[in-house]
C-alpha cells in the first residue's frame, strides 16, 4: 500500500492531463452511489459536525464481463469550529482498493485530490460550454480552490487577462502573489459588477448564501462556473442569471439535491428541471450541445461528483 500526501498528489497531477482524463472518465462511466451524509454530535458542541463519504468504483468493458480496476471511496470530515484549533475545517481522505482483490493500494490527501479535480471539472465544461477565443477570466473568491480554477481554465483557453476579487481585498493581493510564483500575472478588481461585465469566464468559489453575481450583469457570449455554496441553502448567483443562460451541471443527480443556485429558482417557479440541458456525461458522450452561438451566455454548476475523485486517484497511483 502507497501513501501520497498533498505533495505527492501535486507531483503526480497536471493541467490539462487531468482534464482529459475526467473526459474520457464521464464519456465511459462509473458507479458512485448517492453521497453519504452523516451529521456527528460530539462532547455538546454547537457547530454542525459532518461525516461524508462518496463511493465510487469503475464499471467493466460493456459487453465483455469485465470489471474495473478500482474501487475508491473519499472520506470527508467538516468541523465548522475548527479554527479554534488553528486548524481548516475540512479534512479529507481517499481509499483507492483494487477491484481484483479488495485490497488498499493507496492512501491520498483528499483535501488536495479534490482540489486537483474539481479545478479539472470546470475546465473540462468550459471545453464545450466558453467561447474557444475566451481570454479575459474572473475568479470571484480566493480561497484554497481559486489558484487551481485559474490554472485549470488557463490551460484550455487562451487566458491572457486574469482578474481577482474577494470580500477580502488583503485574501485577493495574497492570491496574485501565488499566482505570480506560478507565472500568472493578474489584478485585483473593486468593484464586482464591473469585472464581471468585462469578463468572458467567471468562476465563483465562495460560500456565499446570497447571490454575488447578477445575471443583468452578463454580457453575451460569457461563461459563468459556479463551484461555490454546495448546499441547497447557499446559492452565489441570482434567478436572472438562470433565465438568461444555458444551464448545465456536472451530475443531474448533484444538481437536483444540492445546488442551491439550481434548486432556489425551480422552488421559486423560475425554471423548470427541464432549464438544466444536460451534464458532464452528456456533453462529453454528445448527448448534447453546450454552446450553439457565439452571443450564448453558459452556466455551469458544480457540486462535486464522486467520479471525479476516482479518476483523479487513479492517476495519481498509475503515474506514481
Amino acid at each position: 500500500m502507497r501513501f501520497f500526501d498533498g505533495a505527492a498528489v501535486d507531483a503526480a497531477l497536471s493541467y490539462p492531463a487531468l482534464i482529459d482524463i475526467l473526459e474520457a472518465a464521464f464519456a465511459k462511466g462509473a458507479i458512485a452511489p448517492l453521497r453519504h451524509h452523516h451529521p456527528i454530535a460530539l462532547d455538546g458542541r454547537p457547530e454542525a459536525m459532518l461525516l461524508l463519504l462518496m463511493p465510487a468504483w469503475e464499471e467493466g468493458t460493456p459487453g465483455a464481463g469485465t470489471a474495473g480496476r478500482y474501487i475508491g471511496v473519499k472520506s470527508v470530515t467538516v468541523f465548522p469550529d475548527n479554527a479554534t484549533r488553528n486548524k481548516p475545517a475540512v479534512f479529507g481522505t481517499y481509499l483507492l482498493m483494487s477491484a481484483d482483490s479488495g485490497e488498499t493500494v493507496a492512501v491520498m490527501d483528499a483535501t488536495r485530490l479534490t482540489a486537483w479535480r474539481t479545478a479539472a471539472a470546470s475546465a473540462l465544461a468550459s471545453r464545450y460550454l466558453s467561447r474557444p477565443d475566451a481570454s479575459r477570466l474572473l475568479m470571484v473568491g480566493a480561497g484554497a480552490l481559486a489558484p487551481f480554477l485559474v490554472r485549470a481554465h488557463a490551460s484550455v483557453r487562451p487566458i491572457r487577462e486574469v482578474t481577482i476579487w474577494n470580500r477580502s481585498r488583503s485574501r485577493a493581493e495574497a492570491l496574485v502573489g501565488e499566482l505570480a510564483r506560478l507565472g500568472i500575472s493578474a489584478l485585483v478588481a473593486d468593484d464586482l459588477e464591473a469585472a464581471v461585465r468585462k469578463a468572458e469566464i467567471v468562476s465563483t468559489a465562495t460560500l456565499s448564501a446570497d447571490p454575488l453575481i447578477r445575471g443583468a450583469w452578463l454580457t453575451p457570449g460569457t461563461h459563468l462556473d459556479c463551484v461555490g455554496a454546495f448546499r441547497p441553502s447557499m446559492r452565489e448567483t441570482d434567478d436572472e442569471v438562470v433565465r438568461r443562460a444555458r444551464v448545465f451541471a456536472d451530475t443531474r443527480i448533484g444538481a437536483f439535491g444540492e445546488a442551491g443556485d439550481i434548486l432556489q429558482p425551480i422552488a421559486a417557479g423560475v425554471i423548470g428541471k427541464d432549464a438544466v440541458l444536460g451534464d458532464l456525461f452528456d456533453l462529453t458522450r454528445g448527448v448534447v450541445t453546450g454552446r450553439v452561438a457565439d452571443n450564448d451566455i453558459t452556466f455551469f454548476k458544480s457540486v462535486g461528483a464522486a467520479i471525479e475523485d476516482l479518476a483523479a486517484a487513479v492517476a495519481v497511483y498509475e503515474t506514481a
